[in-house]
């Protein structure tokens, strides 16, 4: 018997609509219209369902942070753990490492492969500009060499999902090319490049671009650098809603100016879930403290956010509920090719995430099966 999930706002990934949600095999079966007959096991909700919310950009989570030491226990602990926060897809990140630290970082996400809410592997460098690391270890950045190349290219095949951000300065168009072919989602991101210089990235097969405002060129007047091609490029684009990393204001500006193609992203660290007030990033000590990450020098390392956090934020920065959720759910979809996922249809997977009227995450269903959150992540 098809589960009829009634009672609750649907938002399918675009606009909300009315009506009960019929779960079969797993996947979204139909959404009847208000009062239409139903037939099968009623389940009444109330609140706001949405598809399974997605964080393309998930360093760490739950307490472990994912680096050279990863095996596959640790990609289904950060997955595991965002899922109790209401995301179910994830691209887990590795920031700037050493080559060896990366070549087992991507053999351990192989060795993941299946478990639920894996994207694939998100790597954020180390093919960067010094001049814009962040909190990347500038001793470790790098241009891209053909062996790196090589290695990517392995881990495409192997992998459901490939991101990697880089910059301009580091990387040939030509590698560039090679990349996109191969079906690599290639961020621009930690890179001082001008607008003309990421225009050319995009041309090549750049298709993405990795928190936007942040650790990159900045938006002038007479150079636009790379926020500028953000805005005014079809490509998609990294947001950290926290107010932090991105003023209020400048967000609404990114939202007037780009319609289409932004996306949340939490940027989260391994204190995501956790009561953490600090840990360690490649040998140095992260301080957690007044909603923010930060190294001792200040430098904000990552966010303090959770994905439904950035939404609820987005809405008090005046967007409006359709827009944050859509950037949640079927923009980052959409970002990395996967018209699947993010959204309520016919045949989707029934991956669901049932959230107050406020936008606190409640409950969450993987494939048709409901697990309960608990209150107020």
């Amino acid at each position: 018997m098809p589960l009829i999930l009634r009672g609750a706002r649907i938002f399918d990934g675009f606009s909300f609509r009315e009506g009960a949600l019929v779960l079969r095999d797993g996947q979204v079966a139909e959404i009847l219209p208000p009062g239409a007959a139903t037939v099968g096991t009623v389940e009444e909700i109330e609140g706001i369902l949405a598809p399974g919310l997605i964080d393309l950009q998930v360093n760490g989570s739950g307490g472990v942070t994912l680096d050279g030491t990863a095996t596959p226990a640790t990609f289904a602990r950060i997955c595991d753990s965002q899922e109790a926060l209401g995301v179910l897809h994830v691209l887990p990140t590795l920031i700037t490492d050493r080559p060896e630290a990366v070549a087992r970082v991507i053999e351990a996400a192989r060795g993941a492969a299946g478990t639920p809410g894996l994207l694939g592997l998100h790597l954020e460098g180390p093919h960067l500009d010094p001049a814009r690391k962040g909190a990347h270890d500038g001793s470790l950045i790098r241009p891209m060499q053909e062996a790196d190349l090589a290695l990517y290219l392995s881990a495409a095949r192997a992998l459901p999902r490939l991101m990697l951000t880089l910059s301009p300065a580091a990387a040939s168009t030509r590698q560039i090319a090679a990349l996109a072919a191969a079906g690599i989602v290639v961020s621009l991101g930690h890179t001082d490049c001008t607008m003309a210089e990421a225009r050319a990235a995009f041309a090549a097969g750049a298709a993405c671009v990795t928190h936007l405002f942040n650790a990159m060129s900045a938006l002038g007047h007479r150079e636009p650098g790379l926020p500028g091609a953000a805005l005014t490029s079809a490509v998609s684009t990294g947001l950290i809603a926290d107010g932090r990393h991105v003023a209020p204001e400048v967000i609404r500006i990114a939202l007037a100016a780009k319609p289409e193609g932004l996306f949340l992203v939490s940027d989260c660290m391994a204190v995501a879930g956790t009561d953490l007030d600090e840990f360690e990033l490649n040998g140095r000590r992260i301080l957690r403290r007044d909603g923010q990450l930060t190294l001792a020098s200040g430098t904000l390392a990552g966010a303090d956010l959770t994905l439904p956090a950035a939404i609820r934020n987005l809405v008090r920065f005046g967007a409006p509920a359709e827009r944050a959720l859509a950037m949640a759910t079927s923009a980052p979809a959409r970002a990395i090719g996967r018209p699947d996922l993010g959204r309520i249809a016919p045949g989707t997977p029934a991956d669901l995430v049932l959230l107050t009227p406020d936008l606190h995450p409640t409950a969450i269903w993987r494939a048709g099966v409901r697990r309960d959150l608990p209150s107020r992540p």
